[in-house]
């Protein structure tokens, strides 16, 4: 363990907070910048395996291994979202059906809220009209820059990101050098630990999420086929890899897959049934995968995380939210081997002690009291 210099509490606190706070601030002022650097860091400790594979046991040259490493996980991505783009071009031949299945939900809808509410069919449509050009209205022209602005960043990112993951793979020892020479000899084998326990932690976290989307694509597609819906398996992959993005992933999917099922069937039955199909999905994956799977890897508990995720996304978004738990999962690594900042690693971990008694003395006790 990492031993530091002795403060008191006060000091150490606000050392701490000052930190975390600089830390935060240079984090929201420079997210375009340190986003891609994150999520290529998190890409390259994932191909690292196989970067020491080629670069070790097949004695490839270091530029070759990492191109390869770079082009192998390029080509899986593009693999996933070549087959999602020829589903989806089956479901806009569909377009015609969604659109006159909508108009007859829609319809529906009107005519369960007038009998229920007894409110008028040309009250409710006054009411969506007002509510449209109101957000309309908000909005205006900068929706459009938004979305151009956008599009521009992920095309950059997509771009960007795997020249970095590239950079990290041939730089590696050289990155780990530079860290060697900050401290002291005597700390290197604590930074050796720390190091490779970064890297077993995120390696695990990522394929744990892979293993995850796996697992809700196949649940969800086989209780999509069970109702009777007609992309049951492009709706399921879509479900799986939306449910990486905590908290809204799923609802994103969710709408998705009402909107497909419309290629069918307006029966309310039929939109009942995926919302009872996306519900347990989600209670097995939030009670049963998420527990087993995620959380006994990173060993964080849900308080943290949650947390961890909700600033995540205010500072960068989506990128945020996902950067958010294997960053967590870094700095208690890095907490847990410092002495004095063990007691915050502790209360990052997912550690349940059975119960708590503290242990004092009687007679310090009474010596206090005599005082």
């Amino acid at each position: 363990m990492i031993r530091s210099i002795k403060l008191p509490f006060y000091a150490k606190l606000s050392l701490i907070l000052v930190s975390l706070i600089c830390f935060a601030v240079i984090f929201c002022l420079g997210k375009d910048i340190i986003t891609p650097v994150l999520m290529a860091f998190l890409f390259a400790v994932l191909l690292l395996p196989v970067f020491t594979l080629l670069n070790v046991r097949f004695k490839f040259p270091r530029h070759l291994a990492a191109i390869l490493c770079v082009l192998m996980f390029a080509a899986f991505i593009v693999g996933i979202l070549v087959f999602i783009s020829y589903q989806v071009k089956d479901i806009a031949n569909d377009f015609e059906a969604i659109k006159k299945n909508t108009n007859y939900f829609i319809t529906e809808v009107h005519k369960f809220v007038k009998d229920n509410f007894h409110i008028s069919i040309g009250e409710q449509k006054k009411y969506l009209d007002t509510v449209t050009k109101d957000s309309v209205k908000n909005s205006g022209a900068g929706t459009v820059g938004s979305a151009i602005l956008s599009i521009t960043d992920l095309l950059l990112d997509c771009t960007i990101i795997p020249i970095y993951t590239f950079l990290f793979l041939l730089y590696k020892d050289h990155f780990i050098l530079f860290l060697a020479k900050l401290i002291d000899k005597e700390n290197h084998a604590a930074l050796k630990d720390i190091l490779s326990q970064i890297k077993v932690s995120i390696n695990n976290y990522i394929v744990s999420l892979l293993l995850e989307m796996v697992v809700v694509s196949i649940l969800t597609g086989l209780g999509l086929w069970i109702v009777g819906v007609k992309y049951f398996i492009l709706l399921g992959l879509i479900t799986g890899i939306l449910n990486l993005i905590p908290y809204i992933g799923i609802t994103i999917a969710g709408v998705i897959t009402l909107l497909a099922s419309l290629t069918g069937t307006p029966e309310t039955s039929m939109i009942l049934s995926i919302l009872l199909v996306n519900v347990v999905v989600q209670l097995i994956d939030n009670n049963l995968l998420v527990p087993l799977i995620i959380n006994s890897k990173v060993e964080i508990n849900a308080f943290v995380s949650i947390m961890g995720i909700i600033i995540g996304g205010s500072a960068a978004g989506i990128s945020g939210m996902f950067l958010a738990i294997p960053l967590l999962a870094i700095l208690k690594i890095i907490f847990e081997r410092i002495e004095s900042l063990e007691p915050w690693g502790y209360l990052m971990g997912n550690h349940m002690p059975r119960k708590f008694t503290w242990r004092i003395r009687k007679a310090k006790i009474e010596a206090k009291v005599n005082q």
